[in-house]
């Protein structure tokens, strides 16, 4: 019988962590917490299954020494995989408490099991965090592209495009004037390259662009700046100012939530 040897380091630790607070956090939260039937809730265990079934399949490639063998780029897929899931399990730390815990009529066992699962969600961002500072590049390192500050600040703008999303789309709160819809495609335009940048480099695929990678990051980041600088100016000014918005058609979130667009603007490329 052929023995599997799995040599034990600190990221094989952090990412057996990870992998056992997300199966509690969901675990726990799906058995006895008694939660309705909302998107919020469907959200917060999203992402405690996904990042639990991301963990455990790195695992696994790296446990049988698979990495030759999938058809992504083992330099970048773990890293990326992290650094979402650091992001998903915050946030589901910071919605779960918020909606199933505050102000809810929740008592006894069902309470006890939402703030088991809230306490497990925040441990695993914290091991998904060690996970990426353990993992990413330093100074003067050859690392996949997704390893270096730039690559995680694509994760970052692609993961806080999709709350911008949200925010403007629940209501929609950008219908009033053509400038706010110049706003949303700005948001549309470099979430699609964002994402289209994780996606060539964990999946090998910069070969295939009909340029240099580095000549497409460059172009990219100059057309993102320059975007972004003009919906930062144009979205508060049509969308706060009363001589533009006249009063009229609902608040969206950002409204509601006191000029919260400043806070939730995707971070510029480097």
């Amino acid at each position: 019988m052929p023995l599997i040897v799995f040599p034990t380091s600190q990221l094989l630790w952090v990412r057996v962590a990870a992998l056992l607070f997300t199966c509690v956090a969901f675990s726990v939260s799906a058995h006895g917490s008694s939660l309705y039937y909302s998107s919020m809730a469907d959200w917060c265990i999203f992402c405690w299954a996904f990042s639990f079934a991301c963990t455990l399949l790195v695992l696994l490639v790296e446990l049988f020494g698979l990495q030759a063998r999938v058809p992504v780029s083992w330099t970048n897929f773990p890293i990326t995989i992290a650094s979402y899931a650091t992001l998903l399990c915050l946030s589901a730390s910071v919605i779960y408490p918020l909606f199933f815990i505050k102000n809810q009529p929740s008592y006894g066992e069902a309470r006890n099991y939402r703030i088991a699962a809230t306490v497990f969600s925040c441990l695993a961002a914290v091991a998904y965090m060690g996970e990426v500072s353990l993992t990413k590049a330093r100074p003067g390192e050859v690392a996949g592209y997704m390893a270096t500050a730039p690559g995680l600040l694509k994760v970052c703008q692609t993961f806080v495009a999709c709350v911008i999303f949200i925010l403007v789309s629940d209501p929609v709160s950008y219908n009033q004037h053509a400038a706010l819809k110049w706003c949303m495609a700005v948001y549309c335009i470099c979430f699609i390259l964002s994402m289209a940048v994780v996606v060539l480099c964990v999946g090998e695929l910069t070969g295939y662009l009909p340029i240099p990678f580095s000549k497409f990051l460059s172009a990219y980041g100059l057309l993102a700046v320059i975007m972004y600088f003009t919906a930062t100016i144009i979205w508060p000014v049509f969308q706060f100012d009363k001589q533009y918005r006249g009063g009229s058609g609902p608040s969206s979130k950002l409204d509601r939530r006191g000029g919260a667009h400043c806070s939730q603007l995707p971070a510029l490329p480097r």
